[in-house]
């Protein structure tokens, strides 16, 4: 494990733990090096300026080549490139990217994405905890993580608070995956590894592993940043094995107050001992965390984009987005919330968004004349995102009733990916057919 540098009570980075070398490498590659951010028995980590990028990356450097111990050394090397394998394959918001694997006879090397801020390991603290539903917000962020790499057939093996890179106030992102399990790999697979506090119990007896092993591993997560406690913690390796194959773990409600039935619930189904009691897919448990998130007693300022990922997954708009897609488009809208009667968009005012409605109904209307009346999943003022700038709204938009909008500004959305530009357009497409087959049937009818 790599050890972390000083952290904050916000979870900022202070000056560099006095503990980390000052004579690191100047350069490492076409890389320039910053400073040293942690270390471990196998490789060193670095923050560093990518001269072509312009931007920080992170290089983590494998330090075992001199290792007298050869099976051991030949070991992390397996480690080192089986993370190397996974370069430029697992592009999702919530892991980090590998950029690029050097490995040649100067020095075997990983560039990722430099995410500040330490790990996760900091608030699975009694003293430090996040607010409930930062947790299970983070906690289904990593889920959908995870799903998208067991899609790719990869099976991360060693989730733990040490592997999720982050801090409070910004996202935190799957890290490590050093330990995976690729089930397409051609390359030797590496057992018998994994942090023993974290493993499952088929991990334990060395079976065969499916990505049920990572949902009990992220259960195990779940339950210590809501305590601030494991699980289990044997005082032995023994003991803490014997608990983990044998003994039921205390309900989280039970090591802190206040907690819920469907959090105990979640969290230990998470964890259960038979895999075939055990949640049978990410998307299972994912839909869990955001139902008891949506339960909170949150502001109505506070959407937790655990409840706008939920959200959005039931709209029609948004039936053919792949998950990494919805998840990009959270990061360019805007949502609130409108009172009935409030007219949301006016006639003849201009303006560069469109806006799909997640809650209530809403009247369209031209020189006082209703037109049409939209329910959740219709969408409105987009042919302002196909005209020019200047353009004028043509009907005014008007909630009948309390009303959730998701606002998404035309300048923004032409900033996205090309994959969602284009799952943008077609939705627009399919629902303008919709209405002129709606309207012919009227026409037909009348």
């Amino acid at each position: 494990m790599l050890r972390p540098h000083a952290r904050t009570g916000a979870g900022r980075p202070l000056a560099a733990d006095p503990n980390m070398r000052d004579d690191f490498p100047k350069k490492i590659g076409k890389y320039r090096i910053l400073r040293e951010l942690g270390r471990g028995a196998t490789s060193s980590v670095f923050l560093a300026t990518d001269p072509f990028g312009d931007r920080e990356v992170a290089i983590k450097l494998f330090t075992c080549t001199d290792s007298a111990d050869v099976r051991m050394a030949r070991r992390y090397r397996n480690m080192y490139l089986n993370e190397a394998t996974l370069a430029g394959k697992l592009l999702h918001p919530y892991i980090t990217t590998i950029f690029d694997a050097v490995d040649d006879e100067d020095a075997s090397y990983i560039v990722m994405e430099y995410v500040p801020g330490g790990t996760l390991e900091y608030y699975a603290n009694v003293a430090r905890l996040l607010p409930v539903e930062r947790v299970i917000e983070v906690v289904f962020k990593c889920a959908q993580a995870l799903f998208f790499a067991q899609q790719r057939g990869v099976i991360h093996r060693d989730i733990k608070p040490a592997n999720i890179l982050g801090h409070a106030d910004t996202l935190f992102k799957v890290s490590d995956f050093g330990s995976a399990l690729s089930m397409t790999a051609e390359n030797t697979q590496i057992n018998g590894i994994g942090s023993p506090a974290y493993m499952s119990p088929e991990q334990v007896r060395d079976e065969p592993l499916t990505h049920q092993t990572d949902i009990y591993s992220l259960g195990v997560v779940l339950y210590q940043l809501l305590t601030g406690k494991l699980p289990f913690a044997g005082g032995s390796h023994a003991s803490l094995v014997y608990q983990i194959l044998n003994i039921e773990a205390v309900k989280p409600s039970e090591a802190r107050e206040g907690l819920s039935p469907d959090l105990d619930r979640i969290t230990m189904r998470a964890m259960a001992k038979d895999a075939a009691l055990r949640y049978a897919t990410w998307q299972e448990f994912a839909d869990d965390l955001s139902r008891v998130v949506g339960s909170l007693a949150l502001p109505q300022s506070d959407l937790n984009d655990a409840v706008k990922f939920a959200a959005i997954k039931a709209l029609s708009f948004f039936r053919e987005f792949a998950d990494v897609e919805i998840w990009e488009a959270l990061h360019v809208t805007r949502w609130w919330r409108a009172a009935a009667s409030t007219v949301l968009v006016r006639e003849g005012e201009q303006g560069d968004s469109f806006f799909i409605l997640a809650e209530g109904d809403v009247r369209v209307s031209r020189g006082g004349t209703t037109l049409n009346i939209l329910a959740p999943g219709d969408c409105f003022g987009e042919m302002l995102y196909f005209s020019a700038p200047v353009a004028r709204r043509t009907t005014s938009i008007t909630a009948l009733t309390p009303t959730m909008v998701i606002e998404i500004k035309a300048s923004s959305l032409n900033t996205a990916s090309d994959a969602l530009q284009v799952k943008m357009n077609r939705a627009f497409l399919r629902i303008l057919l919709d209405r002129l087959t709606l309207a012919n049937a009227r026409l037909a009818a009348a």
